[in-house]
């Protein structure tokens, strides 16, 4: 029975994935926080060769551009990629671990997880790649990518609401709706009245009535010129 147990533990053993890992931690840990420095570190694993790169891809949000190097191993130098940057440089020695830190101008806002896939390369060209992504709630892979856990940022929500919120809003209680305007409204201009010739007319009229009453009214005042 002893050795079923020895045994069984021997394959669970070789079952198991490697305890080595490439971690990161950051100094600021809030969504949209900027000038944040990301410390990385990678344990040797391979007995027959050293450390020689570090590839990082980068998560949505976070561009090559807004990467600076802090940090790394003597003689190791910093290239961005199209998709993220490497650190490599002389292969360290067997069994040591390489650390480096990179500087990233700003966090991504509205995430609360960034996974930074990692492939690290040996001086004998073996590669660990550390790049499947944690799942919140499920157990660690196999390979899990670095991750970084962040705080949500100051929220906007209200600052941001859609014109259909805010409508709903004021729907939704009486008290806010708009009291019925009282600005008064002018008359249409009478050059834009589609009847302005009637008045035109009328004053013509008037003008021919008046004009004919005074007419008559010298004639009936004329004195009549006398009989021989």
């Amino acid at each position: 029975m002893t050795v079923g147990v020895v045994a069984g533990m021997a394959v669970a053993g070789l079952a198991a994935p490697a305890l080595a890992h490439v971690e990161v931690s950051a100094d600021k840990t809030t969504a949209g926080a900027e000038n944040v420095t990301l410390t990385f570190s990678g344990e040797a694993e391979n007995p027959k060769a050293g450390i020689q790169t570090e590839r990082v891809v980068l998560p949505d949000g976070i561009a090559p551009s807004a990467v600076t190097l802090v940090k790394a191993p003597a003689g190791w130098t910093f290239t961005r990629n199209a998709d993220g940057f490497t650190v490599g440089g002389t292969a360290l020695k067997i069994g040591t671990g390489a650390v480096w830190k990179v500087k990233i101008a700003k966090l991504p806002d509205g995430v609360t997880r960034l996974s930074f896939k990692t492939l690290e390369t040996y001086g004998n060209g073996d590669i660990s790649r550390w790049i499947e992504i944690q799942q919140p709630g499920q157990a660690e892979p196999d390979n899990p990518a670095p991750l970084v856990t962040l705080k949500p940022g100051p929220s906007t929500a209200s600052a941001t609401s859609s014109p259909a919120e805010s409508s709903a809003a004021v729907a939704a209680d009486p008290s806010t709706a708009a009291a019925p305007s009282t600005t008064p409204v002018a008359a249409p201009a009478a050059g834009g009245s589609s009847t302005w010739w009637i008045w035109v007319v009328v004053a013509a009229l008037l003008v021919v009535g008046v004009v004919a009453v005074l007419l008559l009214r010298r004639r009936g005042s004329s004195p009549t010129p006398a009989k021989e």
